[in-house]
């Protein structure tokens, strides 16, 4: 749907425009009640409410709403990726067979660069949302991993892609970005975040070049759909296994930036350096298995560790998240990026 997309927590509340927007399940029944469940407040709003409604239908059902609500000067900046995110559940999801939130409609206003999508609620259906406080253990990294094969199998050809101009690299935008000044990044990574990482990792004038330098060694790998942010806060999991949320950084690129940034952010430090290598071969053994095709374990083993940059670089430059959760996931994936010598093996 393309008219009426709010920008405020207020409007996107509203029962008269929730009658319209949930339509698609609801026939047009009015919503005469709205109760919100939960509001949180990132870069995007995400909020849980009930609705109830008139006629037949009767009782409150239990949805959430994402958006850019309310949004600062510092939030607008990355409000377009909301209308990546909607054209996602549009376009995409029905497609594939990644265990994902049921969509019940988006909207997106393009000349605005908003997007709005209304999904059912997770955690009222019963789904456990992950943490970065709470590290996986190796069979749940593997479940996650399985859902990763599924959907980078899902687009691997450049006829493919040909037909997703909208799905772009990324990886390519962020390594000329200029979200964060040079000062401010090394000042940040000088901080809590950095702390007990090797000075060299801590350097972000080598991490600024090593992303750029990734992006290049990316540009000539094959490429798959990615979903570019697969951290722990971005899993859910539900009595038939693990799912994904969050899809603004979708993108099209190698296999190796979702696996290296998955597995380094949701395992501890000690279990990522006894687990990887062995859920690295569980990731390319499950895309054989469902049909794909995959580098030798050697080469895969080596974009796998250049690609460390890829997710260390996400959480240096993070800044609307709760501190705790940032310096856990910088922690992590700078110690991958130390110990697997990403730099050097990038040339630097």
């Amino acid at each position: 749907m393309a008219a009426n997309v709010p920008s405020t927590l207020e409007q996107a509340l509203d029962p008269a425009w929730l009658t319209e927007a949930l339509t698609p399940v609801t026939g047009g029944a009015r919503v005469t009640a709205v109760e919100t469940v939960e509001v949180l407040r990132k870069t995007a709003t995400k909020v849980r409410f009930t609705a109830a409604f008139e006629g037949a239908r009767g009782g409150a059902e239990a949805f959430c709403l994402k958006a850019f609500l309310d949004a600062d000067a510092d939030t607008a900046r990355a409000a377009p990726s909301s209308v990546r995110e909607a054209d996602f559940y549009a376009r995409l999801a029905p497609k594939l067979s990644v265990r994902l939130p049921a969509c019940v409609s988006t909207f997106v206003d393009r000349e605005a660069a908003l997007g709005v999508v209304i999904m059912r609620d997770l955690i009222a259906e019963g789904a456990y949302f992950c943490t970065a406080l709470e590290a996986f253990d190796a069979n749940q990294a593997a479940d996650s991993l399985e859902q990763l094969a599924r959907l980078h199998l899902s687009h691997t050809t450049p006829a493919e892609f040909a037909a997703l101009p909208w799905v772009q690299r990324q990886l390519a935008s962020l390594a000329v970005s200029e979200y964060v000044s040079a000062e401010m990044l090394q000042a940040m990574m000088d901080g809590p975040r950095g702390e007990g990482l090797p000075a060299r990792t801590r350097d972000t004038a080598l991490l600024r070049r090593g992303l750029q330098a990734l992006s290049a060694q990316d540009a000539e790998r094959p490429h798959v759909l990615i979903h570019g942010d697969c951290h722990a806060g971005n899993i859910f999991r539900t009595s038939e296994g693990a799912g994904l949320i969050d899809w603004q950084l979708l993108q099209r690129g190698s296999w190796a930036l979702d696996v290296a940034y998955h597995i380094a952010a949701v395992l501890s430090v000690e279990t990522a350096e006894r687990e990887e290598r062995a859920l690295v071969g569980h990731y390319l053994d499950t895309v054989r298995r469902l049909g794909g095709a995959t580098p030798d374990a050697e080469e895969a083993w080596t974009q796998y560790r250049m690609s460390a940059v890829y997710g260390f670089y996400l959480w240096a430059i993070t800044r609307r998240v709760e501190p705790p959760i940032i310096n856990v996931f910088v922690n992590r994936l700078g110690c991958s990026v130390t110990r697997h010598d990403s730099y050097r093996l990038l040339g630097l």
